[in-house]
């Protein structure tokens, strides 16, 4: 009996498994929801265009997401590529910092320019990335864009642009300034010789870039719930010293207050865009 008491049979324990053994998870399979936390594999949300299939949020699109969602397969010309931002005010790490955006996106600046069709319609097109210094406008984005908009006046054909930025970029200073007047001054030459432009503005929306060419167009719509506006919430507060409303600078705000035409879901976006080059399609001018 003793013998069987302590006998050599030992009690099984469970085990941890070691790292080898465990399941893994490729990285950036899932998405979790900016807005209600819920987690999709990221495939699922690509097909819906990255819009969130429980609560309709919007996350942000890069550039060429934007461009394969709307533009015909195929048809899309990139226009001045090979345009580089330097360092004119020699800002200590400015070009690190550049270049290290350029890897990580893939681009060379915070926006693409062409031309391309949508369901047939050839239209310029232009699309900010905020993936890219947070779509921040240097010297180099509003030369790209003024260039844009010359071409589609050159070439006859309307002008749409998607704007994401928080604005003008520090490291160039005036220079980054300067380019709110040489972008209104190429919309307004554009308009006056009856081109039509259409912009969109998409999360978020703010600054120098909301502050001019952005909110110029002949139409002016917005994704929903995007940020738009000059100043900060808390520096008007501060300034007018009010509370503002919760809502306040969102698209839903401005569409309520008359500064925008429509907004619009991104599911919706390139039927809309597609009917008002339509209605413009003779040459792409506006008369």
């Amino acid at each position: 009996m003793l013998k069987d008491f302590f006998g050599k049979k030992k009690k099984k324990y469970a085990t941890i498994p070691g790292e080898q053994s465990k399941l893994e998870i490729p990285e950036g399979l899932m998405k979790k929801c900016t807005n209600c936390h819920k987690i999709y594999y990221r495939k699922e949300m690509n097909k819906n265009i990255n819009v969130c299939p429980n609560c309709g949020y919007h996350h942000p699109l890069t550039a060429w997401e934007r461009i394969h969602s709307l533009i015909d397969e195929e048809t899309f010309e990139e226009w001045d590529k090979q345009l580089t931002t330097t360092n004119p005010l020699q800002f200590p790490g400015y070009e690190e910092k550049i270049e290290k955006d350029r890897q990580k996106t893939g681009l060379n600046e915070s926006v693409v320019t062409g031309k391309g069709s949508i369901d047939g319609q050839m239209t310029a097109f232009t699309v900010m990335d905020s993936s890219f210094r947070m779509g921040s406008m240097g010297s180099v984005v509003g030369e790209k864009i003024s260039r844009a908009i010359e071409r589609a006046n050159d070439q006859s054909l309307p002008f749409i642009i998607f704007t994401a930025s928080g604005g003008a970029r520090m490291q160039e200073g005036v220079l980054s300034l300067m380019q709110m007047a040489k972008t209104s001054v190429a919309v307004k030459r554009f308009s006056e010789a009856g081109g039509l432009m259409i912009s969109v503005m998409t999360h978020p929306t703010t600054g120098g870039v909301s502050a001019s060419f952005a909110s110029i167009g002949d139409y002016n719509l917005a994704e929903p719930g995007a940020l738009i506006g000059f100043a900060g919430r808390r520096i008007i507060e501060q300034t007018i010293n009010e509370k503002l409303p919760d809502d306040f600078q969102t698209a839903e705000f401005l569409l309520k207050h008359g500064q925008l035409d429509k907004v619009v879901h991104r599911h919706e976006m390139k039927s809309l865009l597609y009917k008002l080059l339509s209605m413009h399609r003779k040459g792409g001018k506006t008369s």
